[in-house]
């Protein structure tokens, strides 16, 4: 009879049991998709700004995306710059996303930032970081 306790560990198709337990590994942080994103739009609109690509039409053929994600991805700046922020520095644990695109750029719709600050709260998480109110573009 053997006293004491057992853990059983896999190593691919094999288990095996031991006396100690396994060691969780650390959790896996890194930027938010949505993060990444929005980057990756504020990136595409000071290209147009200054002139580096004629227009979306353009950014959409070099980064072999279609017209309408480019159109998706640059309505992500059209946020109240507090949620740009707390998007930016949002972090997906172990795989896990803060938040969904989807939900996020429902609110790029609402023109005023008064009703997108209303719609992120029952949305979203609030955001940890507030600043004052900006006049949109």
């Amino acid at each position: 009879m053997i006293a004491g306790k057992l853990h059983r560990v896999r190593n691919g198709h094999r288990k095996r049991f031991v006396e100690t337990p396994p060691v969780e590994p650390a959790a896996v942080r890194r930027p938010a998709r949505l993060a990444i994103m929005l980057a990756v739009a504020h990136k595409i609109q000071q290209a147009i700004d200054r002139g580096a690509v004629r227009d979306r039409a353009e950014v959409a053929q070099r980064m072999g995306l279609t017209r309408a994600r480019v159109t998706q991805l640059l309505d992500l700046t059209l946020l109240v710059p507090e949620k740009q922020v707390e998007i930016l520095f949002a972090e997906s644990v172990d795989g896990l996303e803060p938040m969904s695109e989807r939900t996020v750029r429902a609110a790029t719709c609402l023109l005023d930032w008064a009703h997108q600050r209303r719609y992120a709260s029952k949305a979203c998480p609030p955001a940890p970081i507030t600043s004052g109110d900006s006049m949109r573009r």
